[in-house]
């Protein structure tokens, strides 16, 4: 994935952030998805999508790419689907 640095996209994505950062309550995921999640990041939690949403909220960077979010915190990556909110997956950033 290659991110651009010139200030016009810089301004779309601090736009495209922020609507995923204002519809954090719209944020959800299916039983599927839990157990998805768990697995992949080893978590510990009964409440994954709460665990996602603070995650977003102390994201480092957030990136739209075409039909998805990608929340970067920390050592992992949460994909969210841009028009549902739907989280798809998460697992560990390898970068």
């Amino acid at each position: 994935m290659k991110l651009w640095n010139t200030a016009r996209n810089d301004d779309h994505d601090m736009k495209m952030n922020h609507k995923l950062l204002s519809n954090l309550e719209k944020i959800h995921t299916t039983e599927l998805g839990v157990m998805r999640i768990r697995e992949n990041l080893g978590l510990d939690t009964d409440d994954v999508v709460k665990w996602c949403v603070q995650k977003t909220r102390q994201a480092d960077r957030i990136v739209r790419q075409g039909k998805n979010w990608y929340v970067y915190t920390g050592d992992a990556v949460i994909t969210v689907n841009a028009h549902s909110y739907t989280i798809i997956t998460a697992h560990r950033d390898k970068s």
